[in-house]
């Protein structure tokens, strides 16, 4: 019998924004081998897009990224996506106080280098999978 509560067995639609090519490729990689449905980009542009086009349950973005940077891709998400929760990546940690002065909307931050199982646990946390807002 199956528990009500239980929710459906859905993969999480992350979309994945990172200039640096190996990393890009490896993150997306290693999220698809974790049950996420996962888009990689390397850009801004190529992230509005890519919204445009599909619908994403969270967005993960680095936060240093040539032209446009990952914190003004955070706050133009926040205005023309805003149903996608934002969680930002670094390897510059970024405390609480100052992912809220950024306003950028983002609902979490993950430090480089990060451990694959936490990130995942974080990411299906973070996500609005389900139909609940993250």
């Amino acid at each position: 019998m199956e528990d009500p509560v239980e929710r459906p067995q859905r993969s999480i639609r992350v979309l994945v924004v990172d200039d640096e090519p190996n990393h890009l490729r490896l993150l997306t990689a290693t999220l698809r081998l974790e049950g996420f449905l996962a888009v990689g980009v390397p850009d801004a542009e190529s992230a509005l897009r890519a919204l445009a086009e599909a619908p994403y349950d969270l967005a993960l973005i680095d936060v240093m990224m040539p032209g446009t940077s990952g914190l003004e891709l955070a706050r133009r998400m926040r205005l023309e996506h805003p149903a996608v929760p934002v969680v930002l990546m670094s390897a510059y940690h970024l405390s609480e106080r100052q992912l809220r002065q950024s306003q950028t909307g983002a609902v979490g931050f993950v430090a480089k280098p990060y451990q694959v199982e936490e990130l995942t646990r974080y990411l299906r946390d973070k996500a609005t999978w389900g139909g609940h807002a993250a």
